[in-house]
């Protein structure tokens, strides 16, 4: 007579995700496979995530990758391992994107909000100061601003409004005049002349005029024409509506002369 295996045939009934262990003759035991849990003749797949996040941090996404196996994964807006994950600040890099003259708030894990700080106006992501400031930020007005900063002339750090036609920087550069005007002191008049005070008048408002009077004391004649704004039938607004908290800036292609 020989013994009787009771698992040489179907796995002796066991589940497929079990082993058959032979114990008397024609007796067997059934033993879930690692990472099943049954009692052999049902082995179920264990699932780490469902006991304790599966060691994931509670900012992370525990994902079952096989049989009592799972990786973790730190959510968007934290960074880590996936067991210990950290929150990250939008703020903290490069100021969220937001303007260098604005206030960076995290709001929510992947949102933040961008503030322009006091005296400084704009969405937060483009902050605007007084037109003062403006004139040295941008190199198509830079020009103009050295030629006021040299001479003194901080009257539109006031707070105004003002407007200000301000020639592009390559014609200042270029122009022979102004170095005969500089030289002859009369610079400071001829930078006054460009500049409008009591009123910041946008372009769509420079339309409906004809005349306005310079801080220089001088009139600034206004013509529109073929979707075009000349001053003084000479020069040209190539560039508008450059608004500051104290007025706005519109760059001619020519000198203005009083």
């Amino acid at each position: 007579c020989s013994a009787i295996d009771a698992c040489e045939t179907n796995n002796g009934g066991c589940s497929a995700k079990a082993e058959c262990r032979r114990t008397t003759p024609g007796n067997r035991a059934c033993v879930c496979n690692t990472g099943y849990t049954g009692d052999g003749i049902v082995c179920i797949e264990i699932n780490p995530c469902l006991d304790n996040h599966g060691g994931c941090d509670r900012n992370a996404e525990c994902t079952q990758t096989g049989p009592n196996q799972a990786v973790c994964n730190c959510l968007k807006g934290y960074s880590g391992d996936g067991k210990r994950c950290t929150y990250i600040s939008l703020c903290s890099q490069n100021n969220g994107g937001c303007s260098e003259f604005a206030i960076c708030n995290d709001t929510e894990l992947t949102e933040r909000t961008c503030t322009c700080k006091k005296n400084y106006i704009g969405d937060g992501f483009q902050c605007r100061g007084n037109i003062f400031q403006e004139l040295l930020r941008n190199s198509n007005t830079s020009r103009f601003y050295f030629h006021l900063q040299g001479l003194s002339i901080r009257d539109i750090e006031d707070p105004g409004p003002f407007t200000l036609f301000v020639p592009h920087t390559d014609v200042l550069k270029s122009d022979p005049r102004v170095r005969d005007w500089i030289a002859k002191g009369m610079m400071a008049q001829v930078l006054r002349y460009h500049m409008v005070g009591c009123a910041s008048l946008l372009y769509s408002d420079l339309t409906t005029i004809t005349n306005i009077t310079s801080l220089h004391g001088d009139p600034i004649h206004i013509s529109y024409s073929q979707n075009s704004l000349v001053l003084n039938n000479n020069a040209e607004i190539i560039l508008s509506d450059a608004v500051g908290t104290n007025g706005v800036i519109h760059v001619i292609n020519q000198i203005l002369v009083p």
